[in-house]
């Protein structure tokens, strides 16, 4: 189980601008923002989660690194639908438009985006229908 993830990316600052959009359907904001001063990598790091938990965390100063890919997972189809357009609309590039995906299993239910740096963006639905 994981407890949070963290990637490197070129603008701390356009990727809070694009993930603060593109998970909003997901219930997921902006906790909190370490600047560079009080952050171990030189550089600002923004945190998004839900309540108290930040467990997705964004930061510069580090090199962006290739392939990276998270799954968020979404409570309904409606929340992946959301998340798609959304991240779209804050810039994200298409990288497979919402639909099921028989091939992980019968009800992975995903959309795909590549956020401002290029990275590989999943919400994931895996309820019924």
């Amino acid at each position: 189980m994981l407890d949070h993830v963290g990637f490197a990316v070129s603008d701390a600052e356009a990727s809070r601008h694009f993930y603060a959009a593109a998970l909003a359907p997901l219930g997921i904001t902006l906790l909190m923002t370490v600047p560079a001063h009080e952050n171990g990598s030189g550089g600002t790091a923004h945190g998004f989660g839900r309540g108290d938990d930040p467990f997705f965390w964004i930061g510069d100063n580090e090199r962006v690194g290739e392939g990276t890919h998270i799954a968020f997972r979404a409570a309904t189809r409606a929340e992946v639908d959301g998340f798609h357009a959304a991240a779209l609309a804050a810039g994200g590039r298409d990288h497979g438009a919402p639909g099921l995906r028989p091939h992980y299993h019968a009800n992975y239910y995903a959309a795909f985006v590549r956020d401002p740096d290029g990275l590989n963006i999943e919400a994931v639905c895996h309820a019924l229908a």
